[in-house]
């Protein structure tokens, strides 16, 4: 069913969801029109119920009784969209690659933004900026200087006490370094093959790294100096993701999954590495009743709070892999041989 009225996006400019969901709208050419800031507030004064939690983007849809329902959780919200609108998709056709299509944005959205919210809440410089822009943001540009003083405060101190719940900590701090900086490296290899993640037109794995990324390259002070060092590539690429409207989308493809250069497998083995075995922690925490769980990752010790969404993750993903047909998983199995995903299917 195609929509012709503007869907409404509330959300926020430093947001990587809000950013994940705009380009991929904007690739998709689905009319939208767009409410940064004191989301609440904007979304109670329609008279439509909160979404519980609310989170950012909240996006306005219409289900099929003709009700407008606040909606959250940019990954099926995204495949929503791809049964209401016809037109330049971004889930691969291929079964097998949709699948590794899935599992790289799973990745983007759950571990390249634990980068995100390390960088950003963990060095005071970061935190100095994140904590003055945010309440900007969602108040008022001409919020005066004592109230900017305030929020700031009391953002500040809220996201920084959040930062063990993500992992982020002392112990952590050079673990979570270098693994963003082997991201990096990993991007700018794969970018010198393809100028997308899964071939010559974007997917929504591709809009996932992105909306992090716009945080880490052009956001927050640290991650983006060394962005700027590591990898140039994944810079311009951020810079093209954010407005992909005028894409050839007829004339470029997803490459085949056998045939996907070898610098996608690279990037599959850092998620095998660092992000599998979390997930597989985690899950097993919340099955002991566990609040916290600790384990060693690549020789370092991570440790953090346990997470209903990030086992809920879990299943997804083997879902996912579920619905395949006995071809397609052998496929999937085939290729992520050796990875360190294959495990968890």
């Amino acid at each position: 069913m195609e929509m012709t009225q503007k869907i409404k996006i509330f959300g926020a400019t430093p947001s990587p969801y809000t950013q994940k969901i705009l380009a991929a709208f904007r690739y998709r050419h689905i009319p939208y029109i767009v409410y940064n800031g004191n989301i609440v507030k904007k979304i109670t004064k329609l008279g439509i119920d909160l979404p519980k939690p609310v989170l950012l983007p909240t996006i306005l849809l219409k289900n099929d009784d003709g009700t407008i329902v606040a909606t959250t959780d940019s990954t099926p919200i995204i495949r929503r969209l791809e049964n209401d609108f016809s037109e330049r998709k971004i889930i691969p056709d291929d079964p097998a690659l949709a699948f590794v299509n899935y599992l790289l944005e799973d990745f983007g959205d759950e571990w390249v933004t634990k980068y995100m919210f390390h960088y950003r809440w963990y060095f005071e410089e970061d935190a100095d900026v994140a904590g003055a822009i945010l309440p900007l943001v969602d108040i008022a540009i001409n919020t005066s200087n004592d109230t900017l003083t305030e929020y700031k405060k009391i953002v500040t101190e809220r996201q920084k006490g959040r930062l063990w719940v993500v992992g982020s900590n002392d112990r952590t701090a050079d673990f979570i370094d270098s693994s963003y900086k082997r991201f990096l490296n990993l991007m700018e290899e794969h970018l010198l093959n393809s100028p997308f993640l899964l071939g010559t037109k974007p997917s929504s794995s591709d809009f996932s790294f992105y909306g992090q990324l716009t945080q880490l390259v052009g956001f927050d002070p640290t991650p983006r100096k060394i962005a700027y060092e590591y990898s140039l590539r994944t810079v311009a690429w951020v810079d093209v993701l954010d407005d992909l409207s005028g894409h050839d989308s007829d004339s470029t493809s997803w490459t085949r999954l056998e045939d996907s250069p070898a610098s996608l497998k690279n990037i599959l083995k850092e998620v095998g590495k660092m992000y599998i075995p979390a997930l597989l922690a985690n899950s097993e925490a919340l099955e002991r009743g566990d609040e916290i769980w600790e384990m060693l990752i690549d020789d370092a010790v991570w440790k953090q709070k346990t997470f209903p969404y990030q086992a809920k993750c879990l299943n997804w993903i083997k879902n996912e892999f579920s619905l395949l047909d006995m071809e397609d998983k052998k496929r999937v199995l085939g290729y992520l041989d050796g990875t360190g995903c294959e495990i968890i299917l």
